[in-house]
């Protein structure tokens, strides 16, 4: 009986070359599942807020906390525990993403960069004055940051629901322009809404950003190195006044995407020794795969090994602790107030206005051009995807009003506008997609 190892060894060969890449299939389908999750955490927030049990629902998001180390304790609820500790992770992985995309992604290229950039800073633009139309002058208007935001979950799984319908480029222009709308969402939260600033953590906070950076540049991969300077500089962040999350993008911005590769080593295992029987053919395809997954850059090994705990653990958990809003007559009526109707215009609205007009000014005026299979209704239909705030618009909303009543009101906006966001692009995009994919698509 022939003998199956080689058989074997091709199989091996594939999952170790699935290894090399993030491929968008791949993406696609945990930003999907990461929606599905944060969908469901919304629903039960919801209605166990809403519930006769509404008070163990705030019970739990005041559940005592203690984090210790010998001496040292710092004691918060579970809430602060996932906004000001575990989110760091969501910001830290946002930062890969977003260096990882201006280094050697979509926004690396001058020219394909210029449309999604144009985009998304429309989609921050407009947004913020409709709100500040109505806010502005009022107590409320600190809260102008919280239509700008973009739920890269949410947007991209329910593009992702109609498959190979959609064209490729138009969920790489999705991708890229929520990515710098967080670079954007990022930005605000460092410099508003930080309302002191204590100098010795921040400067310790910015010597250890530099040791971070010096690590990297040197070629620094280990990922306990890493995570040791990463808890230190949360600490430093979080007692200089910052918010403690800016320190995942920051150290995001240390790590290095790329990586000495031993080129001795790939040439002695790929220069034409691949002679003889299939198994020897496959052992070294394998070697040699094997090798390049070990060059692989630290920004991409942390970026796929990170990815699927923040987006079925920390982001669901962050939706379990902050949606849960009450939905009562006297919180409805607060969505017409200037407050409500600020976030309900600048989300679905302000994104569909702000993204489809620069886009079509970038087309016009800057030499952009649409990505290939796209058409202007369906960008139109991206743009209201993006108008689904969900997690960073409940992020900025904590930030903006703390424990002030206008946060309940902003919460509930938030949900009722990314609600009327998300079934606005998906009647859109199921009006103009294809009824089948295109050939290119279809390869």
């Amino acid at each position: 009986m022939p003998s199956d190892r080689p058989g074997r060894l091709t199989a091996a060969v594939g999952r170790t070359a699935g290894r090399l890449l993030t491929p968008l299939e791949d993406f696609l389908q945990r930003e999907t599942t990461g929606a599905v999750l944060l969908l469901a955490a919304t629903a039960i927030a919801l209605v166990w807020a809403n519930s006769p049990h509404a008070d163990s629902y705030r019970g739990l998001r005041h559940l005592p906390v203690s984090l210790g180390f010998g001496d040292w304790r710092l004691e918060k609820d579970l809430q602060h525990v996932v906004n000001d500790l575990l989110m760091v992770l969501f910001f830290f992985l946002v930062g890969l993403e977003i260096k990882r995309e201006l280094l050697v992604g979509e926004l690396s290229r001058g020219r394909d960069a210029v449309l999604p950039v144009a985009a998304a800073v429309g989609g921050m633009v407009v947004p913020v004055g409709l709100f500040l139309a109505l806010n502005l002058g009022a107590p409320e208007a600190r809260g102008w940051a919280v239509p700008m935001a973009t739920d890269i979950a949410f947007a991209v799984g329910l593009l992702a629901v109609f498959g190979r319908r959609v064209p490729p480029g138009l969920t790489v222009f999705l991708l890229a322009l929520a990515i710098v709308d967080d670079l954007g969402a990022v930005a605000v939260i460092a410099l508003f809404y930080t309302e002191r600033l204590a100098p010795l953590p921040f400067a310790a906070a910015l010597l250890l950003w530099a040791l971070a950076f010096a690590y990297g540049a040197a070629g620094g991969h280990r990922a306990f190195t890493w995570t040791v300077l990463g808890v230190l500089l949360w600490y430093a962040v979080y007692l200089s006044g910052l918010h403690a999350t800016v320190a995942g993008v920051m150290l995001a911005a240390a790590v290095p995407v790329s990586r000495t590769v031993d080129r001795e080593r790939l040439e002695r295992l790929l220069a034409g020794r691949l002679e003889g029987e299939l198994e020897r053919v496959d052992l070294e395809i394998a070697r040699a795969a094997e090798a390049l997954v070990e060059a692989r850059s630290p920004l991409h090994r942390f970026e796929h090994a990170l990815a699927p705990y923040v987006a079925w653990l920390v982001v669901p958990l962050f939706a379990l602790v902050n949606a849960g809003v009450t939905v009562d007559p006297a919180a409805l009526g607060r969505l017409v107030e200037p407050l409500g109707l600020g976030i309900l215009l600048g989300l679905p609205v302000g994104k569909l206005i702000g993204i489809t007009g620069a886009s079509w000014l970038a087309v016009r005026l800057l030499g952009a051009a649409l990505p290939a299979g796209t058409t202007w209704p369906m960008v139109a239909a991206a743009a209201l995807l993006a108008g689904i705030g969900f997690t960073m618009s409940l992020f900025v909303a904590q930030l903006a009003f703390g424990e002030d009543e206008a946060l309940e009101a902003t919460r509930l906006a938030v949900l009722a506008a990314s609600l009327l966001a998300a079934l606005g692009g998906l009647a859109l995009l199921a009006a103009v997609l294809p009824r089948e994919p295109s050939e290119k698509t279809r390869a």
